[in-house]
């Protein structure tokens, strides 16, 4: 009696959505949900080779995209379970970094952005200037500078991210400057390979038919 009421309630329904895993956007069934997390379902068929795949994928990292178009969820979880059921691969997922009512949000951007903090250097002026990434999609980079720049928007620059091995040159798309200090900038990538970006998930909105 007692471990049923330390146990989240599970409602039981079906949805689909993607989870970034291995490298790719895997497409999943949910099974069921609660407040602390979901159990999922890869759609494809595999076997126990997989699941050694699976959980060697893991030892990196635990933490994994999830995006739940239906439910407009969208952010990173964590596995805390791997199980084999009917050939399938059940995953116990754990909310951890999620946003509700993403679906307005990711078609205005077209894209996914994921949280990740990281340093990196841009060209402003004339000099390297430190940043520090506040979120990153396959279409650019959001950032913070501990200063604050004055700079045009559309000016195109170059910049280096190593977290994600990203150098090259990108566009200031807009520019807001912080009543405490420093500067937030939006920046989008100018000839770069989108696909090149690995680690971070597209989960692009679907266009209406």
């Amino acid at each position: 009696m007692s471990s049923m009421l330390l146990r989240p309630y599970r409602k039981n329904l079906t949805t689909n959505g993607l989870i970034y895993l291995a490298g790719e956007e895997q497409p999943i069934t949910i099974k069921n949900i609660s407040i602390t997390g979901v159990l999922a379902q890869l759609n494809s068929k595999v076997g126990k080779s997989d699941i050694k795949g699976i959980f060697n994928t893991l030892l990196a990292s635990t933490i994994i995209d999830l995006y739940l178009p239906d439910m407009r969820l969208a952010g990173e979880v964590e596995v805390i379970r791997v199980d084999l059921q009917d050939d399938h691969i059940l995953l116990a997922l754990e909310f951890k970094n999620v946003a509700y009512d993403v679906n307005d949000l990711l078609y205005k951007r077209k894209a996914y952005r994921k949280n990740l903090p990281g340093t990196g250097h841009i060209l402003f002026n004339g000099q390297y200037l430190e940043f520090n990434a506040v979120n990153v999609s396959v279409d650019g980079i959001m950032i913070r500078l501990a200063e604050t720049v004055y700079v045009e928007v559309g000016v195109v620059t170059v910049f280096e991210f190593k977290q994600l091995g990203l150098e090259g040159e990108i566009k200031v798309i807009w520019v807001e400057h912080l009543s405490e200090g420093g500067t937030l900038m939006g920046l989008q990538y100018v000839h770069m390979e989108k696909t090149a970006i690995k680690g971070i998930p597209e989960f692009a909105w679907p266009k209406s038919a």
